[in-house]
C-alpha cells in the first residue's frame, strides 16, 4: 500500500495531473461559493469535460472540485449569511455571527483550517481502514437509517436558540414541508393541490436560499438606512495560536464523525455538519457560545462536512455504492472511463485507486492555501455597500435557485420561504431547524415505514437491532442534555 501511495503522490505532482488538480479545487471553491451552484452540481458541470481525458487525471479532478465546492460553501456562508451548499448551513449560526463581529477573517481562516483538519483526517481514515467502515456500512437497513435520522432530528432542540418550544415550531413546519409530494411507499400525492411541481417534493436548495439568503436580504433592506458598524471594527487578523489550540481538539473529533457518517450510503455533509455541531455544543463548558460567533461551533460544522468527503467514497470504491449525491456522479464519472467500483478495482487498477487518495491527500492541502491566501479577497464581500450586496444576493439567489431544474417554479418556491424566513426572523423564531426537518424528514419516514413492513408492523426493531438501538439510545441523550441545559440557563438568569 505504502508504495502504491508514493506512486500515486509522483502522479498528483506530475505535469499532467497537477495543474488539473489545482483546477478543480479552485473551481469548486468558486461554484461552492455561488448560494445553489452546491459540489454536486460542480461536479455534474464538470463531468462532460472529463469523457476525453486520462482516467487517474478524470477523477483526480473531480474530486478537487468535491473538496473544494464543500469548504467554498463556507465562504458566503460565513460573509453573506449565504450557504453556498446545504452541506454549510450549519456554518452560518456561529460563522456569520463572528462577521457582524467585525472578524471575517478570523472566520474564514478557522473555516479553511478546520476544513483541511476534516478533510485530512477523513482522507487518512479512507486509505488506511476503507475495508472495515466499509463493511459497517453495509450493515445499515431502514431500521438503521431511521434511528440516524430521528438522532439528527434531536438536534432541532438543541439549534433552537433560546427557546425550545419555537425551535420545535419551526421543525414541525420543516417536517410538515417535508410530507409535501409522492407518499414513498404507495406513491399517493400528498398535499400537492394537483400541482405538479409539487410531485417530486419540494427541494432541498430553493428552500435553503429563500430561509438564508433572500431573507437575509430583505433583512438587511429593512435596516438599509441604519449605520454601517461592521466595516468601521473590521478586523484583517486571521486566527490565533490561541484559536488553533482551541479548535483543533472539536475539528479532530467533529472529522472522525463526519466520515463515520459520510461511510453510510445516504448521510451527506449537511447531517455530518449539524451531527458535529451538535455534539460540540453538548460537550461544551460554554454552550450559550454557539450561535453567538463560537468558533468551537464554527471548527465543528466545518470539520464535520469536509470529514464526509473522505467517508463518502470508502463504499463507492469499495462496494460501488455511493455514500452521497456527489459519490454518485463519481460513479458515474468511474464508469465512464470503463471501471467498475468495487474490490476488483484496489487489484485490477491500484495506480487509480492510490492515485485517488494521494490526490485527495494534496487537494486538502491546495485547498487550505487557496483558502488562506484568498481571505483577504474575500473579506472585501462583507466591507461592500449594502446597496450593492443586496441586489447581488438576490440575483444570485434567483439564478442558483432556477439553475437547479431550470423551473421558475423553484424561483417561487425560493421567494416564498425568503418571505417566510424574514417574518420568522422577526419573530425570533430560528429557521435552522426548517431545513434540518426538510432534510431529515423523508429519510426518516421512509425508513420507519419501511422497517414496519419489515417487521410485520412490530417496533422492535427499535430494540432488536444493536446499530439501531444505539442511535435510539443518542438521541434519548441528546433532547435530555439540550433540556437540562436549558433548565440551568433558565434557572441562572
Amino acid at each position: 500500500m505504502i508504495d502504491h501511495l508514493f506512486v500515486g503522490l509522483g502522479a498528483a505532482f506530475s505535469l499532467a495531473i497537477f495543474p488539473v488538480l489545482i483546477f478543480g479545487v479552485l473551481g469548486g471553491i468558486i461554484l461552492g461559493a455561488l448560494p445553489g451552484l452546491t459540489a454536486t452540481m460542480g461536479v455534474a458541470i464538470l463531468l462532460p469535460f472529463t469523457f476525453g481525458m486520462e482516467a487517474t487525471a478524470a477523477m483526480v479532478m473531480l474530486i478537487g472540485v468535491y473538496i473544494g465546492g464543500i469548504f467554498g460553501g463556507s465562504i458566503s456562508a460565513i460573509l453573506l449569511k449565504t450557504p453556498g451548499t446545504p452541506a454549510s448551513a450549519a456554518t452560518v449560526l456561529d460563522g456569520y455571527s463572528l462577521t457582524q463581529k467585525g472578524e471575517a477573517a478570523r472566520a474564514l481562516s478557522i473555516a479553511a483550517v478546520a476544513s483541511f483538519v476534516g478533510g485530512l483526517i477523513s482522507t487518512i481514515i479512507l486509505i488506511a481502514i476503507a475495508p472495515m467502515l466499509a463493511e459497517f456500512a453495509l450493515r445499515f437497513n431502514a431500521p438503521e437509517y431511521f434511528a440516524l435520522a430521528l438522532f439528527g432530528l434531536t438536534i432541532i432542540a438543541s439549534v433552537a436558540s433560546k427557546s425550545i418550544l419555537k425551535g420545535l415550531l419551526a421543525g414541525t413546519i420543516g417536517l410538515l414541508i417535508s410530507t409535501v409530494g409522492l407518499d414513498p411507499i404507495s406513491s399517493v400525492p400528498r398535499f400537492t393541490f394537483g400541482i405538479l411541481d409539487l410531485y417530486n417534493g419540494i427541494n432541498v436548495i430553493p428552500v435553503l436560499i429563500g430561509l438564508f439568503a433572500i431573507s437575509e436580504a430583505l433583512t438587511q433592506l429593512e435596516k438599509l438606512h441604519a449605520k454601517e458598524k461592521i466595516a468601521e471594527k473590521f478586523s484583517n487578523k486571521l486566527m490565533s495560536l490561541k484559536d488553533l489550540k482551541s479548535i483543533l481538539p472539536t475539528s479532530i473529533k467533529s472529522a472522525l464523525f463526519g466520515t463515520s457518517i459520510g461511510a453510510v450510503p445516504g448521510a451527506g455533509a449537511d447531517i455530518s455538519a449539524f451531527v458535529c455541531y451538535n455534539e460540540a455544543k453538548r460537550v461544551s463548558k460554554n454552550p450559550e457560545e454557539f450561535g453567538n460567533g463560537s468558533i468551537r461551533g464554527l471548527a465543528a460544522a466545518e470539520a464535520g462536512n469536509n470529514g464526509v468527503t473522505g467517508g463518502s467514497l470508502v463504499p463507492l470504491l469499495t462496494l460501488g455504492v455511493p455514500g452521497d449525491a456527489v459519490a454518485a456522479v463519481l460513479l458515474g464519472a468511474l464508469i465512464v472511463q470503463g471501471l467498475t467500483p468495487g474490490p476488483l478495482l484496489f487489484t485490477q487498477n491500484p495506480e487509480i485507486v492510490y492515485g485517488i487518495f494521494s490526490s485527495m491527500l494534496v487537494a486538502n492541502i491546495a485547498m487550505l492555501l487557496i483558502g488562506l491566501l484568498g481571505i483577504r479577497f474575500f473579506c472585501q464581500i462583507s466591507k461592500a455597500p449594502k446597496l450593492l450586496m443586496i441586489p447581488i444576493i438576490i440575483f444570485l439567489s434567483i439564478v442558483g435557485a432556477y439553475a437547479i431544474n431550470n423551473s421558475m417554479f423553484d424561483v417561487g418556491i425560493a421567494i416564498s420561504f425568503g418571505v417566510l424566513g424574514f417574518v420568522l426572523n422577526k419573530l425570533e423564531v430560528p429557521t435552522s431547524p426548517i431545513l434540518l426537518a426538510i432534510i431529515l424528514g423523508p429519510m426518516a419516514e421512509t425508513n420507519l415505514r419501511k422497517s414496519l413492513l419489515m417487521f410485520e408492523g412490530s417496533w422492535s426493531f427499535l430494540y432488536e437491532r444493536p446499530i439501531a438501538l444505539a442511535f435510539i439510545l443518542l438521541a434519548i441523550f441528546s433532547l435530555w442534555s439540550t433540556i437540562r441545559r436549558h433548565r440551568k440557563t433558565a434557572s441562572s438568569t
